[in-house]
């Protein structure tokens, strides 16, 4: 399935890369901020307890999105060595360029995917 001369695979792959590169940082910055909310009540009051325990559900929350996107991005990098790119899951059709380029690990034409949106 390497037949898609209108996509320029070497430039996604880098945007993939660069992505993953980002996010693997950016969730080793944030790992702190994850940690337990200390709640010694001599040692902070009861809405910094509150406002700890809401900072540490934001970024668990944006941990577990970096990891899910990692994760699409492993496996279009593996789609891309497997030379199964470009081409939908669900019906085997090729892609639409520009949706690639969109968002190069959506795994579904168009159609494809608004068939699964409205089930």
């Amino acid at each position: 399935m390497t037949d898609r001369t209108d996509i320029d695979l070497a430039k996604l792959r880098t945007r993939l890369e660069e992505r993953r590169a980002e996010i693997l940082a950016h969730s080793t910055h944030s790992e702190d901020y994850r940690k337990p909310a200390e709640l010694d009540q001599q040692a902070v009051g009861r809405l910094s307890r509150m406002d700890a325990l809401q900072n540490q559900e934001m970024h668990l929350e944006q941990e577990r999105r970096r990891v899910v996107e990692l994760e699409q991005i492993e496996k279009t990098l593996k789609r891309m060595d497997d030379d199964q790119y470009g081409h939908c899951h669900n019906c085997g059709e090729p892609i639409a360029a520009k949706r690639l380029e969109f968002d190069p690990t959506t795994p579904l034409c168009v159609d494809c995917a608004d068939h699964v949106s409205h089930v």
